[in-house]
């Protein structure tokens, strides 16, 4: 993963309708986080990818997204629950803010389903 500062102030600009974002680096890329809520994006090499389910995963795949996906230490590509901001939406802030709700709402789930330790 790799991580541009001047890419991240465009992601804040265009998902602005969302309000403040938090933006934290980590392993080389960044994490984004909306209202004090879970992550619900990642930031990699000028890409946004987009926390997904079954609820939003179909939409995506048929707007044109992929997976994210690294090589993991044997060679074999690893999948993470990502998925790339429709290319539609890259120049539409308002697609791309409906897109990042429904990433957002993924993250909400997945977090109350998780135990607190």
């Amino acid at each position: 993963m790799a991580y541009d500062a001047a890419f991240g102030e465009w992601v804040r600009e265009h998902f602005a309708a969302l309000g403040p974002l938090e933006i934290k680096r980590m392993f080389g890329g960044a994490g984004v986080y909306a209202g004090g809520g879970p992550i619900f994006a990642l930031l990699d090499a000028g890409e946004v990818w987009l926390k997904g389910d079954e609820t939003n995963i179909p939409a995506l795949e048929a707007a044109g997204s992929r997976q994210f996906t690294y090589p993991g230490k044997d060679g074999e590509l690893m999948n993470l629950g990502y998925w790339s901001l429709p290319m539609s939406a890259v120049d539409d802030p308002d697609e791309a803010v409906e897109w990042a709700r429904g990433a957002i709402d993924v993250a909400l789930r997945k977090a109350a389903g998780k135990k607190r330790k």
